[in-house]
């Protein structure tokens, strides 16, 4: 920990003196020692430089009042609106350069920023500084026999690093959600996304500093280098880093974990369920199932197994094959699903065999396995070997089989009659969404403000010593 300290200040120290040196020859010099400095820093040293002034960001943010943060917040909002125009250049060439390296559709569609998802972004905002500021809640308080007062009041946790890939509308969520928390936030995005996530931070910072003089700028920071060394570099500086959390896919986030000294909250993928039951509504189940896997495919809470109780799939199935065809989605079924598609298949519907693998897998793209079932004790089963305790959804009109279901499916989110898409910081009303958890210890689901708070134990007594 000493070495990985000293380093930065030693930096600075040659900064000075080549400063010094330079001011003897005219200003002019100084541009070519910051140069010089800056070439000469380590990935180490940059690292450990931006940590630390996110570290120094987050006490200057524990004394803004909740006022002055909602105050930024909404001038942040009508600064993303106000500069959509600059937003989207930047994002068309990410576009351009996402379309060049071979992005899938679905992730040039997770890139991609318009006039919709700008407005998102700034909605989402206004959001967050509608919302109670999670910050100096009284958690607990009690009175001991001898007089001593005991308070439990959440506070900030401090630093937290987000690690993303593509989505640069996470650069705002993100960003907005920690501010109002009190934490300081380091970005790294992914370099698909870069052109767009510095614009926004940018936007962002401005707005907030003509808002509110003295606004801490390392409140809000982007890793400006995309070598992947960084994320390593970042993530063994505890003594500034408090917490880490990677949004992407399953490599990432193991990669991001695996190396990381500093705690880590994560899901690694979203391998989501929807199951229909003997006693669904069919009609309920069709539109759930084609929103679950379609609307937005290459989300983390996008189905992408469909469990059907034998009961009704030879009623189910068949009405299932033409809308899906529609949506050219790409069936991976077992023996008892091809059997009963295979003579009412359209032209366009894709019907292969599903693997014991397929049913571990998230695809993110228009690609679904079909599972018929034994009844909802073999879709529990099911889910809970095959699945990733993201999100599971069971549609059925028997209230006691839907309360078994959600007892007994060990994920985060589970639902009766809804679509899995919901598992959304946005649509639980949590404002912006910072991510979405499947540990069991601490946070756990979408993930808002409450989830980015710690506490502390407040003490006031009158003289007590302990006996």
């Amino acid at each position: 920990m000493r070495r990985i300290v000293t380093r930065a200040p030693l930096a600075w120290e040659a900064l000075f003196q080549a400063g010094r040196a330079a001011l003897g020859k005219g200003l002019s010099a100084l541009t070519p020692a910051f140069s010089a400095y800056n070439a000469r820093m380590t990935l180490m040293e940059q690292m450990t430089e931006l940590a630390c002034q996110a570290r120094q960001a987050s006490r200057e943010l524990a004394r803004l009042t909740t006022a002055q943060k909602n105050a930024c917040l909404l001038a942040m909002a009508a600064a993303l609106e106000q500069e959509a125009e600059k937003i989207k250049a930047a994002n068309a060439l990410d576009m351009e350069a996402g379309a060049q390296i071979g992005l899938s559709n679905a992730m040039l569609d997770r890139l991609k920023l318009d006039d919709r998802r700008v407005a998102a972004m700034a909605g989402g905002l206004r959001e967050v500084a509608a919302l109670p500021d999670p910050v100096g809640r009284v958690l607990d308080d009690r009175t001991r026999p001898n007089g001593l007062r005991l308070r439990k009041v959440s506070t900030p946790i401090g630093v937290v690093v987000i690690i993303y890939e593509s989505r640069p509308n996470v650069t705002a969520d993100a960003a907005s959600l920690c501010f109002k928390s009190g934490n300081a936030t380091i970005l790294r995005g992914g370099k698909e996304a870069m052109h767009s996530n510095r614009i926004i931070a940018e936007v962002m910072i401005a707005a907030a500093s003509q808002c509110l003089p003295g606004f801490p700028r390392a409140a809000i920071q982007v890793v400006s280098t995309t070598d992947r060394e960084a994320i390593r570099a970042l993530l063994s500086l505890t003594q500034y880093v408090d917490l880490c959390m990677p949004r992407g896919g399953e490599g990432l986030i193991r990669a991001v974990t695996d190396c990381s000294k500093v705690p880590v909250i994560k899901h690694y993928k979203g391998v989501c369920h929807v199951y229909v039951d003997r006693e669904a509504d069919l009609a309920m189940a069709e539109a759930i199932v084609m929103n679950a896997k379609c609307q937005r495919p290459a989300v983390c809470n996008a189905m992408e197994t469909l469990l059907v109780d034998g009961a009704v799939a030879d009623r189910f199935l068949p009405r299932m094959a033409g809308p899906l065809a529609g949506k050219r989605v790409e069936l991976r079924a077992d023996e008892a699903t091809r059997g009963i598609l295979g003579p009412v298949q359209s032209g366009k519907l894709v019907l292969k065999p599903a693997t014991d693998q397929d049913y571990y897998t998230e695809y993110n793209d228009y690609i679904l396995n079909v599972r018929v079932v034994d009844g909802v004790d073999a879709a529990i089963r099911h889910i809970n070997q095959y699945g990733s305790s993201h999100s599971d959804s069971i549609i059925t009109g028997n209230e006691a089989t839907a309360h078994r279901f959600l007892a007994e499916v060990d994920s985060a989110a589970v639902y009766w009659n809804a679509s899995t898409r919901f598992t959304d910081g946005g649509e639980y009303g949590m404002g912006a969404e910072i991510g979405i958890s499947t540990d069991k210890v601490g946070a756990r689901g979408p993930m808002g403000l409450e989830e980015l708070t710690t506490y502390k134990w407040l003490g006031t007594g009158t003289g007590q010593v302990r006996g």
